[in-house]
């Protein structure tokens, strides 16, 4: 095997681990506190290459024929942006959440008030979904998020968090074009059939990059839970279930558009872009919520290999 081969087998090789290799970064992450903190400034960076990843494997046909019909990702956009937050802001004010537990309040309404992740379409795609839906929706996500995220916090957080909305459009701006002009460049001095041939190592590269992400956030969970071990469980199984909640709400409310595009819109909205949340405030949250962000991981993380096997279900039940 040639010098260049062995990275390529390795890339190759990681790829085809699929999502058992992305449930595995959040155990590294949590085993490795120095990884994580050397990684933590690479994050914007990671977010970026996620991005590039998606659009250079996007199938253009695909994108054109959502684009046509943009119904579906209109309905999408709007029930991720807009019924979402509302729902988790309304849910939290009727539990009384704002009073006896504000920091785990405010937490849970930037969760909600966030764009789907970067990486839900490569997860999409790891899981053999439709991942061209799930990016034409992150990217009408993203364009609603400086607009939307204000409002939502000042709603129910009230004016103490200032989001910078001018600053949170810029910078999500700068990363959508950025990607978008780097992705097209691939595409053409590559070709779509050299990104096909190479699959593999795409995906291994991309659940590379993932885990830069990861890291940063899983710094300081492993000392949290010996200080208190009973309250990060609590947490813990609270991440979960409204994981899986706005998982099974979101393919209940898009049934009618086919099992494959349900599921998958589903794994989407439940995913969201806290990084981003944690940029545009400059990191100034309550210890409380930067643990809440980092146990959201879990789950986000672990989803895509414990749906797996629902998720090929859907598809042959799709196809039949």
């Amino acid at each position: 095997m040639t010098v260049l081969g062995a990275p390529q087998a390795a890339l190759a090789w990681l790829g085809r681990q699929g999502t058992r290799a992305i449930a595995a970064l959040v155990f590294i992450g949590l085993a490795l506190p120095p990884v994580d903190a050397l990684l933590k400034p690479f994050v914007t960076e990671a977010i970026f290459a996620l991005l590039v990843i998606a659009f250079v494997r996007v199938d253009p046909a695909a994108l054109r024929g959502y684009l046509g019909r943009p119904r579906l990702v209109l309905a999408a956009t709007a029930w991720t942006m807009l019924v979402l937050p509302a729902l988790y802001g309304a849910g939290g004010l009727l539990l009384g959440l704002d009073a006896f537990a504000p920091d785990l309040f405010l937490a849970l309404v930037l969760q909600a008030v966030a764009s789907p992740m970067m990486a839900a379409p490569a997860f999409a795609a790891l899981m053999g979904l439709d991942a061209t839906l799930v990016l034409v929706t992150l990217v009408a996500s993203s364009i609603l998020t400086p607009i939307t995220a204000p409002l939502f916090a000042y709603a129910f957080v009230g004016p103490g968090l200032s989001l910078s909305p001018l600053t949170l459009g810029l910078k999500l701006l700068a990363i959508l074009a950025g990607s978008v002009v780097v992705a097209a460049v691939i595409r053409r001095l590559v070709g779509a059939a050299a990104l096909a041939r190479y699959g593999q190592e795409i995906d291994g590269f991309n659940i590379l990059v993932v885990f830069v992400f990861v890291a940063a956030v899983m710094e300081n969970v492993v000392a949290s839970v010996i200080a208190a071990p009973f309250l990060m469980l609590g947490l813990a199984a609270l991440a979960f279930a409204l994981s899986f909640a706005v998982l099974g709400l979101t393919a209940l409310a898009f049934a009618r558009t086919g099992r494959d595009r349900a599921f998958v819109l589903g794994l989407m909205a439940s995913q969201r872009n806290m990084g981003l949340m944690l940029a545009a405030t400059g990191g100034a949250l309550p210890d409380l919520a930067w643990i809440w962000f980092a146990l959201c991981q879990f789950p986000i993380y672990l989803t895509p290999q414990l749906l797996k096997p629902l998720a090929r279900r859907v598809l042959a039940r799709a196809s039949a």
